[in-house]
């Protein structure tokens, strides 16, 4: 058995690819789960004996990584994937700030509390804790892994895609005054992906898909001439990517309180559509404005992330290699579900 991982929300998309490489790489893996029901259909998925899951059925809850801790006193790492989202919300503040930052709370001072070996917390934050929405479609703007979301929370209240970026920037910064107040022997890093796309870890069902890969999903049934194609555009990284500086970063000295900003470029819709009807000309979709991608994402927001990708020793997935990646799964689930009738 190897050295221990403990990584909360590890039935998302992110974390199940975490998951799928740690395994791989030879850790002993517990994920958090918010049901046994969750939890027998993840470990089903995993299929290895190194990996268990524990029943957490909400993060935020006074003590609610306690029992867990306390019973795994020999945990080498402390992977904090879960966050919450959602667009359907009447209370922002209450549905997505507030669980994100009592999440960070609890498992951070259950960590404290009951992990004397451990060795790194690494949380999974977001581009959203580098620039607000609004500041990411300001070009006149540049940010780095130096920046931060300054939007007050009190905006929280807004919308849920605001509280979202809010909620991510002040969980960020949370861990950062912890480290400062308690100065704890274990050390930290953040990842900050972007739109995180790709194909999902274990088994593809497309009605269960991710946010970010919804929007290629969408694509695949623009297949009617009046259908319209709504403009989105932002950073893009691919999970594996995601995954890999998770790993890293739990074995790399370099990276030691470092934020490390997971962007490969920029993305519009329009260069999705253009890169599935390349690739995937049977399809019939429309097309949209080809190659005018270049000018949708001339909004943004100028971005660098240079120290980020001279830390990870690999290149990172390219636009297009995730598009096919994703679109093929799709394609196979739907092609499997559509043989068993």
């Amino acid at each position: 058995m190897g050295e221990k991982v403990f990584i909360t929300g590890s039935t998302g998309f992110i974390a199940q690819h975490i998951v799928k490489l740690l395994i791989e790489t030879g850790y002993t893996v517990i994920g958090t789960v918010r049901s046994k029901e969750k939890g027998e259909v993840l470990k089903k998925l995993v299929n290895f004996e190194n990996f268990s899951y524990a029943i957490v059925p909400e993060i935020s809850a006074p003590g609610a990584f306690d029992k867990v801790l306390k019973e795994n006193p020999d945990i080498d790492y402390v992977l904090h994937a879960a966050s919450p989202f959602t667009y359907f919300t009447d209370n922002p503040e209450k549905d997505l700030i507030e669980p994100a930052l009592n999440g960070v709370k609890e498992i951070l001072n259950s960590s404290l509390k009951y992990l004397k070996n451990l060795k790194r917390f690494i949380i999974t934050s977001s581009d959203s804790a580098i620039y607000s929405n609004v500041d990411e479609k300001n070009n006149s703007l540049k940010f780095d892994e130096s920046s931060w979301n300054l939007m007050p929370r009190e905006l929280g209240t807004k919308d849920a895609i605001t509280a979202y970026y809010i909620s991510k920037a002040l969980a960020e910064k949370q861990t950062v005054e912890f480290r400062s107040i308690h100065k704890p022997d274990f050390k930290f890093v953040s990842i900050n992906p972007s739109y995180v796309f790709g194909p999902q870890a274990y088994h593809c069902d497309p009605s269960k898909i991710n946010e970010s890969n919804q929007m290629i999903s969408d694509l695949l049934t623009k297949t009617k001439s009046g259908d319209k194609l709504d403009i989105e555009c932002g950073g893009y990284i691919d999970v594996i990517d995601v995954a890999k500086a998770h790993i890293f970063a739990m074995q790399s000295d370099n990276v030691i309180s470092e934020r490390l900003f997971m962007n490969n470029g920029h993305f519009s819709t329009q260069m999705l559509l253009d890169l599935i009807n390349k690739n995937f000309p049977q399809l019939n979709l429309i097309k949209g404005k080809p190659g005018t991608g270049k000018e949708d994402i001339k909004i943004l927001a100028k971005i660098n992330n240079d120290k980020t990708k001279k830390l990870l020793p690999w290149k990172f997935i390219s636009l297009e290699k995730t598009v096919i990646d994703v679109v093929n799964q799709i394609l196979e689930a739907k092609k499997n579900e559509s043989s068993k009738f």
